[in-house]
């Protein structure tokens, strides 16, 4: 249930590169200063797993500037993350941030996990003799296949979901086959909102994002990813935390699959692709105010909005 008479959810999305935890942060510390307890909801599904940090980019404890941080580090990397039960999670520690007094920012780049939280959306049934099929057909088959089979039944759904998230297509073709309804009948509409919320997207442009995304992608391996995924992997590595960009590559290097040069040189290519498909994702959002990544009065543009005439209990 939406806290009555509460603050209003701040969004912050965007592509990976972009600069959505330092603009959460200079938001933060915005609000703080005018009285306004904030905390932060992290909306990065890779960031929900323990141990992942280099590869995720999460923040350090002590780069957090002492702002309270939730759904960060709540997952083994044995376990699956779930778009369901991160709903059901997000929304349940922004009513309570609410009902504290205090202000909710949600922050992150996995566009799914934000419409389920920000949208009003509820999620189609589930099947597991049916999903059970599919992911064996995934493991005998790879996902190829099932992409395939995706495009031809949901073209839309297809393009969204891209042809490398097994898990999702798999989800995907579960729905379509109990259903019979394309999957994309069943994704968030990105039009009511679940509680009044101000959200701010972060734009640049491909040229400038582009060098970004590959200087990025060399510093993962700079900063030691693969003494990271090297110690992760003695503990197991469940489907999709073996498969998250830049750890999949890792694993291949370690396992002397992949050369150095050949597994940033794809991590970095995947990236590049799924900040595509992010731009793709919240340029639908019709309640969205983009923001220049390296506009320098960013913070304070959003925080006059947030703010605003009517204080913070207006809706965007």
């Amino acid at each position: 249930m939406v806290v009555a008479n509460a603050f209003p959810l701040v969004v912050v999305v965007g592509a990976t590169g972009t600069g959505k935890s330092e603009l959460s942060l200079d938001i933060a510390d915005g609000l703080a200063s005018q009285g306004i307890a904030p905390e932060i909801v992290n909306a990065d599904a890779m960031q929900l797993y323990r141990g992942m940090d280099i590869g995720t980019a999460k923040l350090p404890l002590e780069e957090r500037r002492g702002i309270p941080h939730h759904l960060l580090d709540v997952l083994d990397p044995t376990e699956e993350a779930s778009v369901a039960q991160y709903q059901t999670d997000a929304r349940h520690i922004i009513e309570q941030i609410q009902g504290n007094g205090r202000l909710p920012i949600m922050v992150g780049g996995s566009g799914l996990y934000v419409s389920s939280v920000i949208h009003d959306f509820q999620f189609p049934a589930r099947d597991p003799e049916v999903r059970e099929r599919l992911e064996k057909e995934l493991e005998l088959h790879g996902v190829g296949l099932l992409f395939q089979r995706l495009q031809s039944l949901d073209p839309a759904a297809a393009q969204s979901i891209g042809a490398s998230n097994g898990r999702r297509i798999v989800r995907a073709l579960e729905v379509i086959e109990i259903t019979g309804e394309p999957f994309g009948a069943g994704l968030p509409q990105e039009t009511t909102l679940w509680t009044p919320a101000h959200i701010f997207g972060l734009t640049a442009p491909r040229e400038e994002l582009v060098p970004r995304l590959n200087a990025r992608v060399q510093q993962m391996w700079d900063s030691g990813l693969l003494d990271e995924v090297d110690s992760l992997r003695s503990g197991g590595l469940g489907v999709t935390a073996a498969r998250a960009i830049g750890y999949a590559q890792a694993l291949q290097q370690l396992a002397g699959s992949l050369s150095e040069a050949e597994a940033i040189e794809q991590t970095a290519a995947l990236t590049r692709r799924y900040a595509r498909r992010q731009v793709g994702w919240f340029k639908r959002y019709e309640q969205c105010r983009w923001l220049a990544y390296d506009d320098p009065e960013r913070a304070q543009s959003a925080l006059a909005v947030v703010m605003g005439e009517n204080g913070t209990h207006g809706d965007a």
